[in-house]
């Protein structure tokens, strides 16, 4: 059995007709060990995927479908479960650590709070592990800094306290949600890189979510390309990144600086996200793609083999059969 077995997630506001879903009928599993990308543009639904996960989506927004994690269903969610479960199994490193933080409570005080109240132990031994913590995520003079407050912290440092935090209770799924985002390329490469290397220390599960193939590169085995909260494409990482199938994800591609010609302009996905009322009821990016039809906007297309990844698209689908 996977770790975590995502089945037909949907997520959706409450309250109206025809239902706005955000999410639609998401299917993904993650074995112990594995790492998994999801990538997409804002508003494809990947931050609401990886809340839905934690229990932690907004009280508006109702979730159905299967959520398993070690062979337990987590749907319909129980707060007491998700509880403890969360921080201690399943932790996630924020997008915004200055939002994330408690502004008003040290952090070496917040680095322990899960090790006192998940696994009971003490607060001196507590603030002992969340110096080494700190240590090893990279903060000088850890000990030191225990005492500080999240303002007194650089961007970079922050994003390194949020990471010794989801490593305190040794969870065994990590979700970093565009974990460095709004930080400098030079911060950005040691982030990846100490991420990589304590999940690997660790043999943690991995869920990365970013709009930045880059990230997703560097540390996805596996990738889900989302679009208007379903499932465009999907395989291993390389794979997909070197041979695109689907419109969508060969747009992204294309997007991406260095691809084509030197000083070439980049290609830019025609149309903006639309938002999730008026979304087509067949595939989401009906509206942006220059291949879409009737059947496109209203059927929605099945999972197909191309021989290296899994693609949801009618002309996809009509060119496999056609050979």
């Amino acid at each position: 059995m996977s770790l975590l077995a995502v089945s037909n997630l949907t997520i959706a506001l409450e309250g109206t007709a025809p239902p706005v879903r955000v999410v639609r009928d998401l299917s993904f599993t993650l074995e112990k060990g594995e790492s998994l990308g999801i990538v997409g543009e804002s508003g494809s639904g990947k931050s609401m995927t990886a809340l839905a996960l934690m229990g932690l989506q907004p009280s508006a927004m109702a979730v159905s479908g299967s959520i398993r994690f070690d062979e337990r269903e987590l749907l319909p969610q129980d707060e007491a479960v998700m509880t403890g479960i969360r921080g201690a199994r399943i932790a996630m490193i924020f997008q915004e650590p200055m939002t994330a933080l408690n502004p008003v409570h040290r952090i070496g005080r917040q680095i322990a709070e899960g090790m006192m109240l998940h696994e009971g132990v003490e607060e001196a031994a507590a603030l002992d592990e969340a110096a080494r913590l700190l240590d090893r995520v990279g903060i000088q003079n850890a000990r030191e800094r225990l005492g500080a407050y999240p303002h007194e912290l650089s961007g970079g440092q922050r994003q390194r306290v949020m990471i010794a935090m989801a490593l305190a209770c040794r969870p065994e799924v990590l979700i970093a949600d565009e974990p460095t985002s709004a930080l400098d390329v030079t911060v950005q490469v040691q982030l990846l890189a100490l991420i990589r290397d304590i999940v690997r220390e660790r043999g943690m599960a991995l869920i990365v979510i970013s709009h930045d193939l880059g990230v997703v590169g560097e540390l996805a085995q596996r990738t889900l390309v989302l679009y208007g909260g379903a499932t465009m494409e999907e395989g291993e990482t390389q794979a997909l990144f070197s041979a695109p199938k689907h419109p969508y994800t060969r747009g992204l591609m294309a997007a991406l600086p260095g691809h084509g010609a030197r000083r070439a302009r980049l290609t830019a996905i025609g149309g903006s996200v639309p938002p999730p009322h008026l979304m087509a009821a067949g595939c989401p990016f009906h509206g942006r793609c220059k291949y879409g039809d009737e059947a496109c906007r209203l059927m929605p297309p099945a999972p197909i083999w191309t021989g290296a990844t899994l693609v949801r698209c009618h002309k996809v689908e009509r060119d496999v059969a056609a050979g």
